[in-house]
């Protein structure tokens, strides 16, 4: 499949609180949370690509930068057209503008992520009045169309938030960001709040709309279950760093990296008596201020060799389409 988006060398920092911007800016004292560093990979037309790692990882800040939401610090962001590549990150705040249709969100919580103040009509048909210019029955019809393809009652939208339930509010939540017909978007934990049951119609129903609509989407999760039934692909992210991205039956099968490898050893088997052997990472995610040297998983890494601690490790294709950064593969 071509691709919709490359992202090549994105790096997003944020100032340490506390920290003076006259500070940061005369050089005096320079901290940062390193959240995205150096990061490279690609996103298809119409995949799922999931996205998972510990809380405090840099999950939710790529996304964010991808959308602009963020403004990242440097690197390119690359969105195909069909004729021709834009650099999103090159784009001043009116031509961006113009694209915003076309990438949405869908956060994690759907009890703070709509406006209490407003109807569900008026949530959902937002975008088309700011994007399409929309009006009166053109776009109530709208609306209501959309509403229906999450399969939300349009005669309730004149209620408002606080009237449903955890579920109706995510479907709310998905109509709005399908409502300008998007190419791509970011599903930030988007079942995360919400219980068991309703958690499999919500990804039922998100995989049957990108059948429908074709759109690609970045799936921000803890959850490696879900990752496993939704997703083509799954990267793996750590301390700000991808350092795993394969097919999700690749990684799944045969994981690489010491990190994937703990984390899938975590998924709970349901089978009382099954024995599961665990791999238990010792220590803490190191403080994202001052990232270790050379790998950044090393401190926690039970295979850590010496040039762990010197020399960062690429991300490199160790297999078909399988991609590591870890000494443990290819060249030194």
């Amino acid at each position: 499949m071509p691709n919709l988006l490359k992202i090549k060398h994105l790096v997003k920092r944020f100032p340490v609180p506390g920290v003076s911007m006259r500070a940061i800016l005369s050089r005096k004292r320079k901290e940062f949370v390193h959240a995205v560093s150096d990061v490279t990979f690609s996103i298809e037309k119409g995949e799922t690509l999931g996205l998972v790692g510990e809380s405090g990882s840099g999950k939710t800040t790529l996304g964010k930068c991808l959308l602009r939401l963020h403004e990242p610090d440097s690197g390119e962001v690359l969105y195909s057209t069909g004729s021709k590549e834009v650099d999103l990150l090159s784009l001043d705040p009116r031509q961006m503008r113009h694209l915003r249709q076309k990438f949405q969100i869908v956060f994690q919580d759907p009890y703070s992520s709509l406006n209490p103040r407003k109807t569900i009509a008026s949530i959902v048909g937002q975008p088309l009045m700011i994007h399409e210019n929309l009006r009166g029955s053109e776009l109530n019809e709208r609306v209501a169309n959309v509403l229906e393809t999450v399969e939300f009652p349009p005669e309730r939208a004149s209620l408002y938030p606080h009237e449903f339930s955890g579920g109706q509010r995510q479907r709310i939540a998905l109509a709005r960001a399908l409502a300008s017909d998007p190419d791509f978007i970011v599903a930030d934990e988007p079942t995360s709040a919400l219980d068991v049951s309703v958690q499999a119609k919500i990804l039922n129903l998100l995989q049957d709309l990108q059948g429908k609509y074709g759109f690609s989407c970045l799936f921000v999760t803890h959850d490696l279950s879900v990752v496993e039934y939704l997703c083509n692909r799954t990267a793996v992210m750590y301390l700000g760093k991808i350092v795993e991205l394969a097919s999700t039956a690749s990684l799944f099968e045969q994981a690489m990296h010491p990190y994937t490898k703990a984390l899938l050893s975590s998924i709970p088997v349901p089978d009382p008596a099954a024995k599961q052997q665990r791999i238990i990472l010792k220590g803490e995610i190191p403080n994202p201020v001052n990232p270790p040297s050379g790998c950044v998983f090393n401190p926690r890494c039970p295979y850590r060799k010496n040039v762990c601690e010197e020399v960062e490790p690429r991300l490199m294709e160790a297999t078909s389409g399988h991609f590591v950064a870890c000494h443990l593969y290819g060249e030194e």
